[in-house]
């Protein structure tokens, strides 16, 4: 199986030192996708989904139809779920219910913890998540129809908490602003995490419904180097560029504030003061973030990712990782998933601390209203009778 011949390839670089001879493992297990036909992409590597009967390898059968294979194209399929809103019940995130408008990420960050999701639909976790994307068309009607049901009560809707409201498509398919209307309409609060500056498209509805206490945006910000944003994040929009979002935003009086998501230790993890304070001068008075949680297929993808452009920093980088998750590549407990243990962990909470404080980052939480909500858009008045 194709994970397994990774895991080997790990073990003998990480065992052995040499990065080189994990890359002639891959590659003659047919994993690795040619450079070209993945231009602008994230992943290397295109593995079965972990539910299939079968695993597919592309390798060369000496007729080059390797070189004939066209490259990955961004491809939309229409999905119509039964219910949009999404409801969870876990102990270590601070909202429990959100949205998703899109399944699949064009942003095709590497690190996503969300692509092990795209096995469900019997697709990869690799390069079919970021280019084979679902769209919910119908997601702001069937919203007005659940917000209208006798019974519902509000409470704060995530959006982009699992992939992102604002990649490249939602120029062309405005999902989310249809979404952003019915919330408004409702008067009915929101919050948003995106790594896109597309969010501005959108700064008029946010303005006026955080004017009434109904709205506030995240922006993620894992680097502020161009370089390895675009290798990392190759479709996001650059740091400059959501950075730049904050302060729009936060001009416009939307509250704001910065992810530094997900913390790669020995990759990343020596801007987070630099992050947050590029961020405050934005405005951003809230900060929060992630360490890097490599569940399922993400594992894999992460390290032929980091073996390809970073082979020096391998080694370093996982063992950092492991250091803070029990020695494995992850730890999906409740309460140690987000932040880590041990020592590195550690020190990593408390310079974020540390930092947020000298700036008067999360000095206090901003809390979205409620008591607003109408499960009749326009006839407001009709419930005092």
């Amino acid at each position: 199986m194709q994970m397994n011949i990774v895991v080997q390839a790990d073990k003998a670089a990480f065992g052995q030192g040499r990065a080189q001879h994990a890359n002639a493992l891959i590659e003659e297990a047919g994993l690795r996708v040619d450079q070209e036909r993945r231009r602008g992409r994230g992943a290397g590597m295109n593995p079965t989904g972990r539910f299939e009967a079968e695993s597919r390898h592309v390798y060369d059968d000496g007729w080059e139809t390797i070189e004939n294979l066209p490259p990955f194209k961004t491809e939309v399929q229409i999905e119509k779920p039964r219910t949009i809103i999404t409801r969870n019940d876990s102990p270590d995130i601070s909202f429990d219910r959100s949205i998703n408008p899109y399944r699949g990420c064009e942003h095709g960050c590497i690190y996503c913890f969300a692509r092990p999701s795209h096995s469900y639909m019997g697709l990869s976790a690799g390069l079919d998540f970021e280019s084979k994307l679902f769209a919910k068309p119908d997601a702001a009607k069937m919203l007005d129809k659940e917000l209208s049901r006798p019974g519902y009560t509000a409470k704060t809707i995530a959006i982009g908490t699992n992939t992102d409201p604002y990649q490249p498509i939602e120029k062309k398919w405005r999902i989310m602003r249809d979404i952003l209307q019915v919330l408004e309409a409702h008067q009915h609060p929101v919050g948003i995490v995106t790594k896109s500056a597309l969010v501005m498209r959108d700064q008029d509805i946010l303005a006026r419904m955080a004017e009434k206490g109904l709205a506030k945006v995240a922006l993620s910000v894992t680097t502020l180097d161009g370089k390895l944003a675009r290798t990392m994040e190759p479709r996001a929009s650059t740091p400059t560029r959501r950075l730049q979002a904050l302060r729009s935003l936060s001009n416009a009086g939307i509250p704001v504030s910065v992810m530094v998501a997900p913390v790669i230790p020995g990759l990343n993890d020596h801007e987070i003061e630099r992050v947050l304070d590029s961020a405050r001068a934005m405005g951003a008075l809230e900060a929060g973030y992630v360490l890097l949680r490599l569940p399922l297929e993400v594992s894999p993808i992460f390290k032929e990712w980091l073996l390809r452009n970073y082979p020096d920093r391998y080694r370093h980088v996982l063992s950092l990782v492991r250091s803070m998750r029990g020695g494995k590549d992850y730890d999906a407990e409740w309460g140690k998933r987000m932040r880590g243990e041990g020592p590195y962990a550690w020190q990593i909470g408390r310079r974020f601390e540390i930092a947020a404080r000298r700036l008067g980052i999360n000095l206090s939480k901003r809390r979205l209203r409620t008591d607003l909500f109408s499960s009749t858009p326009g006839n407001e008045q009709l419930s005092l009778f």
